[in-house]
């Protein structure tokens, strides 16, 4: 057996598309760019409430609480004891957060969290027009004040 596959060093897990998660920084991960969801709250089989809302906050934190209200989520990753991906039929993605009989579904309302915010992104040559504008107006501002 070659010293990196040994029993004490096994690889990190690969998750693709379906699976568990049980470490912390794993689900934040994924919680973080989830965005705007639509969640369901189930105790012991029995719908606790459901709705649709943004994720505010994934945090890791042994005295703070998991809120969800007011169409806001504040998640915090030590409320549960597991994440579990998965797809239904229709192609959705499924996340699942587990703590004991207590189940937290959140499906995501937009499936591709790779597409830019354009008000979130610029590109440099747009910074670029903006300051040689500013350096104009203030130009034009000198000689203005030059001239009088």
């Amino acid at each position: 057996m070659s010293p990196e596959f040994s029993p004490s060093r096994l690889p990190a897990p690969c998750i693709i598309e379906q699976g568990i998660l049980v470490n912390k920084d794993d689900i934040k991960r994924v919680l973080n760019d989830l965005g705007q969801v639509n969640y369901f709250c189930q105790l012991d089989g029995q719908c606790q409430g459901s709705g649709q809302g943004w994720i505010l906050e994934v945090f890791s934190d042994l005295k703070q609480s998991t809120i969800v209200m007011n169409q806001s989520l504040y998640l915090n990753v030590n409320s549960f004891d597991y994440l579990q991906l998965s797809v239904n039929e229709q192609g959705q993605t499924l996340i699942d957060l587990w703590q004991d009989s207590r189940q937290l579904r959140l499906i995501p309302l937009d499936n591709d969290p790779f597409i830019p915010d354009p008000h979130q992104y610029f590109l440099s040559s747009d910074l670029e027009s903006v300051v040689s504008h500013v350096l104009a107006a203030q130009l034009d501002v000198q000689q203005d004040q030059d001239s009088v």
